[in-house]
């Protein structure tokens, strides 16, 4: 199984969309083995957005995931960065297709709900910068044999 952070940014919040957000991660079958509200630091936006240092968007980006409280999740389940970041959909809200999160939720170019880790590698650069050592549950969540197809080898 694969994991990857995914943040309800501080509009997804204001707006009072993060059951409905939550609400389809858990419908997918997707498992929340780690979930926290807090408000990132400075350090910790610039640390998680380096990669766009340099860019125009990067120090609007970096005051507005700063500008209020998130919502920060860990979820777990088969190939769970590209189906996270499927059902996110496009980065723009204009652009993103109905039936995504954005697309149904979004109409912003700046101010787009949600984060998603859109590699395997970078969630594991992300996720310690939020979730500590123990953190994060482990085991087989009770629904599992309800969610994949268990009876061979490999969960389908």
């Amino acid at each position: 199984m694969e994991r990857t952070l995914v943040i309800l940014k501080p509009d997804c919040l204001a707006r009072r969309l993060v059951g409905e957000v939550v609400g389809r991660f858990e419908w997918k079958g997707l498992q929340i083995v780690g979930m926290k509200m807090l408000k990132i630091s400075p350090a910790v936006a610039r640390k998680m957005y380096a990669i766009h240092r340099g860019e125009e968007f990067y120090q609007p980006l970096v005051r507005f995931m700063t500008s209020g409280p998130v919502v920060v999740m860990a979820l777990e389940g088969k190939d769970a960065v590209a189906v996270v970041r499927k059902m996110l959909g496009p980065t723009f809200g204009p652009d993103a297709p109905p039936g995504s999160i954005r697309g149904d939720l979004g109409m912003s170019k700046r101010y787009n709900l949600v984060h998603g880790s859109d590699t395997r590698e970078t969630a594991g650069r992300e996720l310690p910068l939020f979730f500590k050592q123990g953190e994060l549950l482990t085991g087989t969540a009770p629904d599992f044999g309800q969610i994949y197809d268990t009876t061979g080898p490999e969960p389908v």
